[in-house]
């Protein structure tokens, strides 16, 4: 990637996070529905922030900050930068306002492309990986924008709708053995065999990944079963009618404690009314859609619904090693749906192996491997053996968080379509429901 390249896709990435605000009113951006999600505007200062505190200020002689308090106030988790306001009260800053914040981000952008002009950066210099890396951090935070938006819209009674749809955008008893799920028009769910073996897992060399994703090693994966699709409303409702949320033997006990204390009968954003489930989606409140992909559950709903099919969830390494050759094809933040979509909606040959130009769409292939969902695995967020931690304050970005989560796989209806890969961990807390994480299920052999 040249400079002008890497300049073309600054802009486009920044211009992208504003584009998401366009829907918004003032009052949408600042504030806060709970503490693992941040208001809109602190998502725009603190990504402006990065690259301020670690390409400008390092590496731009006689850049000057726009206010030295941001760097107290957009400070995430950086101990290493310094302290951080907290968390908890992102919701109470008031002030900046959002004006202040534009021209917060519009500063940096002016300053940020005088500097990939005068040191002609390219993306392999050292500027250059700063930049790259700096984009894929914005673009989390993209996503992060409308998962926690949604979660604020979510809380207010009127259901308001952050954005209309565009045209165009794209039985109740247990089953014995977890092969008997049929659900609407979709497919029916077939188990396709995994040869497994002595793998290789994690990012090769070429092209950007983050740390964690690294190094590529080697891991034997014995034969395993992975589910052809993943599972939908339709199916969930089953588990729900077979009393799954009533049944404290298909749920861990940190699981159920969760269920109880919080009141779960449902995903979140489902309520019921006169006897019919509806849910709350970015385009408004609707009924729900048999067909589609279950979404916003937690790690304990998934591994639970998985035990009461009699079957378990996939690791991160078996989800890997039978996502790696297929399509990074799906239903992504591009296509403008904000939600997972029935199977044959958006992809009538999706998850097909790279590099066939029209190849056939049949039950026989792994589907919605990539986008709609972030699929939770079984396995917990550790590093990778031979990882290091990088130096310095970016050693901070994933390394710290590496306990106490589950890695999640394949990306979701938020997520930018070029910043998935096969080999990308996300992680989450196995409470957490407001991100767009479903389910697909794995067996033995």
């Amino acid at each position: 990637m040249d400079v002008t390249e890497l300049q073309a896709a600054y802009r486009r990435v920044r211009c992208a996070t504003e584009g998401l605000c366009e829907p918004l009113q003032a009052e949408d951006y600042v504030v806060q529905s709970m503490t693992e999600a941040s208001p809109v505007k602190w998502h725009l200062a603190h990504t402006s922030w990065f690259f301020e505190t670690f390409i400008l200020r390092p590496h731009s002689p006689g850049y000057r900050v726009l206010d030295e308090q941001y760097e107290f106030l957009f400070n995430s988790y950086y101990n290493a930068v310094g302290p951080q306001f907290s968390r908890s009260h992102r919701g109470l800053l008031t002030r900046p306002t959002v004006a202040n914040v534009f021209a917060y981000r519009e500063h940096v952008d002016e300053h940020m492309l005088t500097l990939l002009e005068t040191t002609q950066a390219t993306a392999e210099t050292d500027i250059g990986r700063l930049v790259t890396l700096g984009l894929h951090h914005e673009q989390q935070h993209q996503e992060l924008i409308l998962t926690d938006l949604k979660h604020l819209l979510g809380q207010n009674p009127l259901h308001p709708v952050y954005r209309e749809t565009p045209s165009g955008a794209g039985s109740a008893t247990r089953p014995e053995s977890g092969d008997d799920f049929r659900s609407g028009a979709v497919p029916a769910l077939t188990w396709q065999e995994q040869a497994g073996g002595l793998s290789e897992v994690g990012h090769a060399a070429g092209g950007f990944a983050f740390d964690n994703e690294k190094p590529r090693h080697q891991v034997f994966v014995a034969p395993f079963t992975m589910a052809s699709r993943l599972i939908t409303c339709g199916e969930y409702l089953e588990f729900m009618s077979a009393g799954g949320y009533q049944e404290p033997e298909f749920w861990l006990s940190e699981g159920w404690d969760a269920v109880r204390r919080n009141g779960w009968r449902a995903p979140l954003y489902w309520e019921e009314h006169d006897s019919e489930w509806h849910l709350f989606t970015l385009n408004g409140s609707r009924r729900i859609r048999a067909e589609e992909p279950v979404c916003h559950v937690s790690y304990f709903e998934a591994d639970a619904f998985a035990r009461w099919a009699r079957v378990r969830l996939p690791t991160e390494q078996e989800w890997e090693v039978a996502a790696e050759p297929l399509a990074r094809d799906g239903n992504f933040v591009e296509n403008l749906n904000w939600h997972p979509v029935p199977l044959d909606a958006a992809h009538p040959d999706q998850s097909v192996a790279t590099g066939d130009e029209r190849p056939p769409s049949h039950s026989g292939q792994l589907r919605q491997m990539f986008g709609d969902v972030w699929e939770w695995t079984a396995s917990p967020y550790t590093s990778y053996p031979g990882y290091r931690t990088p130096p310095g304050a970016l050693g901070e970005y994933n390394a710290k968080f590496m306990c106490n989560q589950l890695v999640l796989r394949g990306g979701s209806c938020a997520t930018p379509r070029d910043h998935i890969r096969s080999t990308y961990r996300n992680f989450f807390h196995p409470q957490a429901r407001w991100q767009f994480a479903g389910i697909r299920l794995a067996k033995e052999s």
